[in-house]
Protein backbone atom coordinates (compact mmCIF):
# COMPACT_ATOMS: atom_id res chain seq x y z
CA UNK A 1 0.00 0.00 0.00
CA UNK A 2 1.77 2.91 -0.88
CA UNK A 3 0.73 6.65 0.09
CA UNK A 4 2.34 8.85 -2.92
CA UNK A 5 2.37 12.12 -2.87
CA UNK A 6 4.33 14.30 -5.21
CA UNK A 7 5.25 17.95 -5.02
CA UNK A 8 5.93 20.34 -8.27
CA UNK A 9 6.08 23.89 -9.49
CA UNK A 10 2.83 25.36 -10.16
CA UNK A 11 1.64 25.61 -13.79
CA UNK A 12 1.73 22.07 -15.24
CA UNK A 13 -1.40 21.20 -17.48
CA UNK A 14 -3.91 18.42 -15.72
CA UNK A 15 -2.53 15.70 -18.40
CA UNK A 16 1.06 15.91 -17.38
CA UNK A 17 -0.15 16.06 -14.03
CA UNK A 18 -2.24 12.72 -14.47
CA UNK A 19 0.92 11.14 -16.52
CA UNK A 20 3.05 11.65 -13.65
CA UNK A 21 0.61 9.78 -11.31
CA UNK A 22 -0.07 6.99 -13.65
CA UNK A 23 3.49 6.47 -14.32
CA UNK A 24 4.03 6.39 -11.07
CA UNK A 25 1.15 3.61 -10.15
CA UNK A 26 2.27 1.35 -12.77
CA UNK A 27 5.86 1.26 -12.20
CA UNK A 28 4.70 0.27 -8.69
CA UNK A 29 2.45 -2.20 -10.07
CA UNK A 30 5.16 -4.11 -12.00
CA UNK A 31 7.79 -3.78 -9.30
CA UNK A 32 6.44 -3.81 -6.01
CA UNK A 33 3.40 -5.98 -6.52
CA UNK A 34 1.19 -3.24 -5.64
CA UNK A 35 -2.66 -4.49 -6.42
CA UNK A 36 -4.85 -3.08 -8.94
CA UNK A 37 -7.24 -0.23 -7.48
CA UNK A 38 -4.60 0.49 -4.62
CA UNK A 39 -4.07 4.20 -5.42
CA UNK A 40 -3.61 6.66 -2.96
CA UNK A 41 -2.28 9.79 -4.30
CA UNK A 42 -1.96 13.40 -4.38
CA UNK A 43 -0.35 16.35 -6.15
CA UNK A 44 0.24 19.60 -4.40
CA UNK A 45 1.69 22.29 -6.63
CA UNK A 46 4.04 25.15 -5.30
CA UNK A 47 4.89 28.57 -6.48
CA UNK A 48 8.14 29.58 -6.96
CA UNK A 49 9.51 30.95 -3.49
CA UNK A 50 7.62 27.55 -1.93
CA UNK A 51 9.28 25.22 -3.97
CA UNK A 52 13.32 25.11 -3.38
CA UNK A 53 15.81 22.38 -4.03
CA UNK A 54 19.73 22.33 -4.23
CA UNK A 55 19.98 22.38 -7.98
CA UNK A 56 23.59 21.06 -8.00
CA UNK A 57 22.97 18.81 -5.14
CA UNK A 58 25.62 15.43 -5.37
CA UNK A 59 26.44 16.45 -8.98
CA UNK A 60 23.16 15.86 -10.16
CA UNK A 61 22.07 19.36 -12.29
CA UNK A 62 18.58 20.08 -11.56
CA UNK A 63 15.99 22.32 -13.44
CA UNK A 64 12.72 23.80 -12.41
CA UNK A 65 10.73 21.00 -13.70
CA UNK A 66 12.00 19.20 -10.44
CA UNK A 67 9.43 16.55 -9.14
CA UNK A 68 9.91 15.64 -5.70
CA UNK A 69 7.94 11.90 -5.31
CA UNK A 70 7.36 10.59 -1.58
CA UNK A 71 6.31 7.01 -1.08
CA UNK A 72 5.18 6.02 1.93
CA UNK A 73 5.07 2.28 1.93
CA UNK A 74 5.29 -0.93 4.08
CA UNK A 75 9.12 -2.08 5.45
CA UNK A 76 8.31 -5.57 3.46
CA UNK A 77 10.68 -5.35 0.45
CA UNK A 78 14.31 -6.00 -0.18
CA UNK A 79 16.48 -3.22 -1.56
CA UNK A 80 17.03 -4.79 -5.43
CA UNK A 81 13.23 -4.25 -5.19
CA UNK A 82 13.66 -0.70 -4.31
CA UNK A 83 16.63 0.02 -6.85
CA UNK A 84 14.12 -1.24 -9.64
CA UNK A 85 11.00 1.44 -8.64
CA UNK A 86 13.19 4.10 -9.15
CA UNK A 87 14.43 2.82 -12.17
CA UNK A 88 10.80 2.08 -13.81
CA UNK A 89 9.43 5.09 -12.41
CA UNK A 90 12.34 6.84 -14.09
CA UNK A 91 11.52 5.19 -17.40
CA UNK A 92 8.12 5.85 -17.01
CA UNK A 93 8.61 9.34 -16.17
CA UNK A 94 11.18 10.47 -19.05
CA UNK A 95 8.64 8.59 -21.21
CA UNK A 96 5.54 10.41 -20.23
CA UNK A 97 5.23 13.24 -19.26
CA UNK A 98 8.86 13.75 -20.14
CA UNK A 99 10.62 14.44 -17.07
CA UNK A 100 15.01 14.53 -17.89
CA UNK A 101 15.97 12.04 -15.35
CA UNK A 102 18.07 14.77 -12.77
CA UNK A 103 14.34 16.02 -12.46
CA UNK A 104 12.89 13.04 -10.65
CA UNK A 105 13.89 13.02 -7.11
CA UNK A 106 11.93 9.72 -4.94
CA UNK A 107 11.78 9.46 -1.28
CA UNK A 108 11.07 6.11 0.18
CA UNK A 109 9.26 6.19 3.69
CA UNK A 110 9.33 2.66 5.33
CA UNK A 111 6.90 2.21 7.83
CA UNK A 112 5.40 -1.23 9.63
CA UNK A 113 2.69 -2.59 8.31
CA UNK A 114 0.47 -1.85 11.90
CA UNK A 115 0.66 1.95 10.50
CA UNK A 116 -1.81 1.82 8.54
CA UNK A 117 -5.96 2.36 8.84
CA UNK A 118 -7.51 1.85 5.12
CA UNK A 119 -11.05 2.88 6.75
CA UNK A 120 -13.35 2.28 9.48
CA UNK A 121 -10.51 2.76 12.71
CA UNK A 122 -9.08 -0.55 11.88
CA UNK A 123 -5.81 -1.16 11.40
CA UNK A 124 -6.05 -4.05 8.57
CA UNK A 125 -2.50 -5.22 7.62
CA UNK A 126 -1.76 -5.46 11.47
CA UNK A 127 -1.12 -8.92 12.49
CA UNK A 128 -3.74 -10.70 14.90
CA UNK A 129 -2.80 -10.09 18.18
CA UNK A 130 -2.48 -12.98 20.38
Amino acid sequence: MPLTRVSLRRGKPAAYRKAILDGLYQAMRETFDVPEDDRFMTISEHDEEDFLFGRTYLGIARSDDLVIIQLTVSNTRPADRKQALYRRIVERLTADPGLRPEDIFINLVEVVPENWSFGHGLAQYAKALP
